[in-house]
């Protein structure tokens, strides 16, 4: 045998506790090693699509960057040195690839100190292709920088700190390419507002009579003091800064939530909030202004002031009411649309339509024009041009999906059926609606001369995701296959090369070769190599990896994707010890929950946070191990949750017990997040696994008593269902060791570090095997 096993008991239970050696934990060197394995770069193609972006990225965080202040506010998590997201993904480098040849060049001129690396974030072309802009984080502020394509030399576009505090990008590109709006700190804001020493009063909530309910929200508002601060670093200020550095101020300051240029750069589309706020709901539910200025900065219009919004209905399809996802048609130089419930925003109220579509060009005068009512909740709109869009509808409790295409020149016309099916059905999901930029660099439905629209998606299948690229006649309905990936690879379409769709940006990959970028010829079927990544562990190259099917008790077939050892032989070795990983998903149909998911074509892939380096260790690793909970028709699918995670938790193990590879008494089980919900549970009520690892999970819905996952009731609606599905209840039942890890700034919905820490109390009080890490600074993911 060319591998060594580790018990999965020791690795639950064998390292120091409190009061021994304290400290991070190197794990073993073959380990380390795929932590630190360089990661494949992300790639943006260029407006023209004649250039390549690749964007390198940065490995893992120190932990002193992890540990750097950090301040929670009206769900918001701030670096209050730089006003910008704590622990934000970034990028330590910047290369251009022409399409046309290959050629490769690194773009010069990024600092290297402060930071030793840079932390890129924010990367954006501009319309015309010939720059890119992004952000630059230093120790004490946010840059903005630009890049030449011509050149590939970056630069500092100004010298006056952007303020990226607030969701969303902190800065805009005009459709002329010579200018930026952008969101800036304010020049003077004074100093942050100091704790009171001692308490103002106490903090009251109250409530009169009205029906306010809510999920369970993270990092909310608690104090007066929690307001001043969430308004001196959500405060900002639009400017306009010219690719030369000039800069103009434009409006007035304030909590900027939202900007947008009109795709013409004549108008500016302004979301600002304003008190009162709440200390029950985050941010994205505080009062909003939105008004639209000129380019100067000026008010052309005031469009709407909406209310703080605590009363939004439960249910899966409630939204609030009045005007939402205010935005520019993306087709027209400057054309406004939004969307309005029809239904008082109640998805348990019964009615024959649920939501408007109104569209106001400029000058904004008048009343808005109605483009469409819908019976469902509207999803999105890909806008094409004056005469085609696309509307696509969703209701939640029957998992509906509806597109329409429709002549947008013509509000209320009779709007044609492109496509109607199940989310829920992967092997019928049509893909999405490819879209290109156009001149102003927004996205547009990419429409041939013939009036065709393309379709791209993963192409679920019995054997596993195929992805496709199709030619969709929006008249007729009729689809025209012009691409799927086989054979031993898999290979999505990223983005057309050109307005006729015959040659495809793709990312190609197999087991054993890891994703790289392709220009593929759809009517020569050739491919032309863009990128050369490596192999980044190529310790990995001979474990074994295969999709495989099987069935559980009521005849459900689930899937799951198995890795076997590099050298590993069932009839020579004989059975191995096992690590289960997987996530429960809910389902209304049980035919859907039957699908194939995932492929057996893709990269041995090897995330730090996953179960697959176990398999280095001398591991049968099962991973992404479909867990479906079904409901059909009035019966839901949490009615039953307990039994259906028995009954796949039992199959996956017989179905490695048929293969000769798993040992059944030697079998740990793992997840995060809802997979750790699930790894509580089938301790509790099952006796097939010998240990668990449960991730940043929630073990006692009392706890979430508006809701969780998928589960619409309340508490009081269903207590016998929270009650059932709670590991937490069922504590007494749990006698494996289970390692309980959370991150002590965890940001999830539901998720408290509470959640495990009094799980592990429960548990050490009866006096069974457990371990709990919680892991300074670290949030949900």
């Amino acid at each position: 045998m060319r591998f060594r096993i580790v018990p999965l008991l020791i690795l639950v239970v064998a390292a120091p506790v409190a009061g021994e050696a304290a400290g991070y934990q190197r794990p073993p060197e073959s380990l380390a090693r795929l932590v630190d394995a360089p990661l494949t770069p992300f790639v943006q193609a260029s407006p023209d699509r004649a250039t390549l972006l690749l964007l390198d990225r940065a490995a893992l965080p120190p932990v002193a960057e992890v540990a750097e202040p950090e301040l929670r506010l009206a769900g918001l998590r701030i670096n209050p040195r730089i006003h910008a997201p704590s622990r934000a993904s970034s990028f330590d480098g910047l290369r251009f690839v022409a399409v046309r040849d290959g050629r490769e060049r690194r773009v010069e001129g990024l600092p290297a100190e402060p930071p030793a690396k840079p932390r890129i974030r924010n990367v954006a072309w501009a319309p015309d292709g010939t720059r890119i802009a992004f952000t630059l984080d230093t120790d004490s502020r946010v840059e903005l920088w630009t890049a030449d394509l011509a050149s590939a030399r970056a630069r500092r576009l100004l010298d006056a700190p952007l303020n990226d505090a607030y969701p969303g990008s902190p800065f805009h590109w005009l459709s002329s390419s010579s200018a930026l709006l952008v969101r800036l700190r304010p020049a003077d804001p004074g100093e942050a507002p100091a704790e009171p020493r001692a308490p103002e009063g106490p903090v009251v909530q109250e409530n009169l009579g009205r029906t306010a309910p809510a999920r369970t929200y993270q990092d909310l508002l608690k104090s007066p003091h929690d307001e001043r601060l969430f308004d001196h670093y959500a405060t900002a200020e639009l400017a306009r800064i010219g690719v030369d550095g000039a800069i103009t101020k434009l409006g007035r300051a304030g909590v900027i939530a939202g900007f947008e240029p009109s795709p013409d750069g004549r108008f500016i589309l302004l979301e600002s909030l304003h008190r009162p706020y709440s200390y029950l709901v985050p941010h994205f539910r505080f009062p909003r202004r939105v008004e639209i200025l000129d380019a100067d900065g000026r008010v052309v219009r005031e469009l709407v002031d909406l209310p703080l919004r605590e009363e939004v209905p439960l249910g899966f399809g409630s939204v609030p009411t009045g005007m939402r996802s205010i935005s520019w048609r993306s087709d027209q130089p400057a054309t406004l649309w939004w969307v309005e419930a029809l239904d008082e925003g109640n998805a348990r109220r019964e009615a024959a339509l649920r939501d408007r579509v109104s569209i106001l060009p400029e000058p904004f005068e008048g009343e808005p024009r109605v483009l469409i009512d819908l019976p469902l909740r509207l999803d999105t709109i890909w806008w094409g041009d004056d005469d085609l869009a696309v509307v696509s509808e969703w209701w939640w409790s029957d998992r509906k999906e509806r597109w329409y295409a429709l002549d947008p020149s013509e509000p209320g016309s009779e709007p044609k059926v492109l496509a109607d099916f199940s989310f829920e059905d992967r092997y019928g999901d049509p893909g999405d609606l490819v879209r290109m930029p156009d001149l102003r660099g927004r996205p547009v439905l990419l429409i041939d001369r013939a009036r065709n629209l393309y379709l791209s998606g993963d192409g679920g299948s019995p054997e596993g995701d195929r992805p496709f690229f199709r030619r969709l006649d929006p008249r007729s309905g009729r689809t025209t296959e012009l691409f799927r990936s086989s054979g031993a690879w898999y290979e999505e379409v990223v983005t057309p090369l050109d307005s006729a769709a015959r040659v495809l940006l793709t990312r190609r990959e197999s087991k054993t070769s890891p994703p790289n970028y392709f220009a593929r010829d759809v009517r020569r079927n050739s491919l032309r190599p863009l990128t050369s990544f490596p192999h980044p562990y190529p310790e990995l190259e001979g474990v074994q990896k295969e999709l495989i099917t099987y069935s559980r008790d009521d005849g459900l077939q689930l899937s799951a994707v198995l890795y076997l050892p590099p050298g590993y032989d069932a009839r020579r070795d004989g059975p191995l010890p096992g690590f289960v990983w997987a996530y429960p998903n809910e389902y209304k149909d049980a035919a859907a929950a039957a699908q194939i998911q995932d492929s057996p074509h893709r990269f041995n892939f090897v995330s730090y946070w996953g179960p697959i380096p176990w398999v280095t260790r001398g591991y049968v690793v099962i991973d992404d191990a479909a867990m479906p909970v079904v409901g059909e028709g009035e019966v839901e699918p949490n009615d039953s949750f307990v039994d259906q995670l028995g009954m796949n938790a039992r199959a996956v193990i017989a179905e490695g017990v048929r293969r000769g590879v798993l040992d059944p008494k030697r079998v740990g089980v793992g997840g995060h997040s809802y997979g750790a919900f699930m790894t509580g549970n089938l301790l509790a009520h099952t006796d097939v696994f010998r240990a668990g690892i449960a991730r940043s999970g929630a073990y006692n819905r009392s706890l979430t008593p508006f809701g969780f996952q998928a589960e619409e009731r309340t508490f009081w609606e269903a207590p016998s269902v929270y009650a059932t599905m709670s590991p937490f209840m069922s504590a007494n039942r749990i006698n494996e060791p289970i390692l309980l890890i959370h991150g002590e700034a965890d940001n999830n919905s539901g998720t408290f570090p509470m959640q495990s820490e009094r799980l592990y109390n429960a548990l050490k009080g009866m006096g069974r095997t457990t371990r709990l890490v919680m892991l300074p600074h670290e949030s949900h993911g």
